[in-house]
């Protein structure tokens, strides 16, 4: 093992260190579910804004979508501004009305207990329903997340993926496992701020670096035509189609369905501090996609296209072993840095193993199975299943061709029309009720499974034939059978409807 990498290597344990040690404190201060699900709501602004944002982006943020705009150009950054819309749509419309709704719903501490709540479903139904989504999409997305790291352990160390694999999913499990809500969005913090840093620090050193002449740099990267490269209307050197570019757009609908993101806005202290999140996510997301697409673009130009087809995704990991590669000083800073590509993968997968465990203990276990239950077997069932979720993802990540990017865009597909048309229409349509709430969660994530799994067009699945990205659509046809199933069927009863008036007049 080389010095560089022994350095790289005393980086990445100084950092792994720090966040078991934030789980082993963090245990100490969890007494409750509410405690392990939501940190007793009481996040302040800015690590609820940076734990939002941070277990929202993961390793997509920094490899896939670095490593498709490396490959095909500034037209794939269309997905990077669908995004940015639909996290301040999110902030501003959805953050406050949910944190009030989850409190007059009867301390809602989950997105599926909000749903049974909003709607007065004794028979459980939604809870069920919903649940079951949220483990089977969210074991993708977590797969997602311990891929990204198992591609980051193997190119920085030259370890066998499947090991790397594994080191990345103990960490995770271990500070999740240990303290749940508190350690998750403490860790996010500071990983938070950490992929800020390195986001923005790398690609302005590597432009420095080429900038006396970009463009040529570009050409000798292969590049034939550098200006359809560098345009927003063009990918691989055609021209972007206006439903390619929608469908990139679409990935913002996906926002108001995301529990592991709207289980932060339930989780923050006061409406004045939410206030100040909503500054400081928007600023955070809109600086860190900016660097993310500038990374592909500046990445190209500064490596000469050293990159093979298949490590495209690994032009950050590239890009920083490359700028700080002498002395002990420059390699160790280096190595921090790489540390916020593990701060990325670990912020995201942290926040899913603990959604999944809240629906499998609290909603399914707790609120079904077992009602007399109390905190204690609960918490015991909660990390019991953060234990199985992560060997489950770890079994779906282990295929080292997999990619980051498509694994992302089927869990965020799912995700998004299964419960942001039902998000949307439980806070601000009060016509909507539990026929309705059922058919738009099962009509949104059986229509993602169906268009991007099943070969049903000339042995093509739906997407492959079409190239429409799936949640453009579910999102709709949720939408659409919320509406009519909730019009044709019996009115809200007047219990439900006083409960939606008293949202637009709770005081503080």
């Amino acid at each position: 093992m080389s010095g560089s990498t022994i350095t790289i290597l005393i980086a990445f344990a100084c950092y792994l260190c720090l966040m078991i040690a934030i789980g082993i404190i963090s245990m100490k201060k969890t007494k409750s579910t509410e405690d392990y699900f939501l940190g007793g709501r009481g996040l302040n602004s800015w690590v609820a804004a940076l734990s939002a944002q941070a277990s929202d982006m993961s390793g997509w943020l920094l490899m896939g979508l670095p490593g498709s705009i490396y490959a095909a150009g500034t037209g794939k950054a269309w997905i990077a501004i669908g995004l940015f819309i639909g996290t301040v749509l999110n902030w501003l419309l959805i953050s406050k009305r949910l944190r009030r709704y989850t409190i007059i719903a009867n301390n809602s501490l989950t997105l599926p207990e909000f749903f049974q709540n909003r709607y007065h479903d004794k028979k459980k139904i939604l809870l069920g329903i919903s649940s079951a989504v949220i483990v089977v999409f969210f074991l993708v997305y977590t797969a997602s997340a311990l891929a990204s790291g198992g591609k980051l352990f193997h190119t920085v160390f030259n370890v066998d993926y499947h090991i790397a694999l594994l080191i990345g999913a103990a960490v995770i499990l271990t500070y999740t496992f240990l303290g749940g809500f508190l350690a998750v969005c403490t860790t996010d913090f500071i990983q938070g701020t950490l992929m800020l840093v390195g986001l923005l620090v790398v690609p302005i050193i590597a432009y420095a670096l080429v900038s006396g002449d970009f463009m040529g740099a570009l050409t000798a990267s292969g590049i034939s035509d550098t200006n359809s490269y560098m345009s927003l209307f063009y990918v691989n050197g055609e021209p972007y189609t206006f439903t390619q570019i929608i469908s990139d757009l679409a990935w913002g609908f996906g926002y108001c369905g995301m529990p592991h993101i709207l289980v932060r806005f339930m989780a923050v202290k006061s409406e004045k501090e939410l206030k100040k999140s909503s500054v400081i996510a928007i600023i955070w997301v809109a600086i860190s996609l900016f660097a993310a697409c500038a990374i592909g673009v500046i990445g190209r130009a500064y490596l000469n296209a050293t990159l093979s087809d298949s490590a495209t995704e690994t032009v950050f990991i590239a890009m920083i072993k490359q700028i700080f590669s002498n002395g002990f000083v420059l390699v160790f800073i280096g190595g921090i840095f790489l540390c916020g590509i593990l701060a990325a993968v670990m912020s995201t997968a942290d926040s899913q193993l603990l959604v999944c465990a809240s629906s499998v203990s609290k909603d399914i276990y707790k609120n079904i199975l077992d009602p007399k239950a109390d905190d204690k077997k609960v918490l015991t069932i909660s990390r019991i299943t953060v234990i199985v979720i992560s060997i489950l993802a770890f079994l779906i990540a282990w295929d080292p061709n997999s990619s980051i990017m498509d694994l992302v865009s089927d869990a965020w597909a799912g995700l998004g029309s299964a419960f942001g048309p039902l998000v949307v229409c439980s806070l601000f349509w009060k016509r909507t009720n539990l026929p309705g709430a059922v058919a738009g969660i099962l009509s949104g994530g059986l229509f993602v499974i169906i268009w991007d799994y099943l070969p049903i067009i000339k042995g093509q699945t739906c997407y492959a034939f079409t190239g429409v990205y799936s949640l453009l659509l579910g999102f709709f046809v949720s939408l659409l059978c919320i509406v009519i199933v909730s019009l044709i069927t019996k009115a809200p009863e007047q219990g439900i409807l006083d409960e939606f008036e008293k949202v637009n007049d709770y005081q503080e």
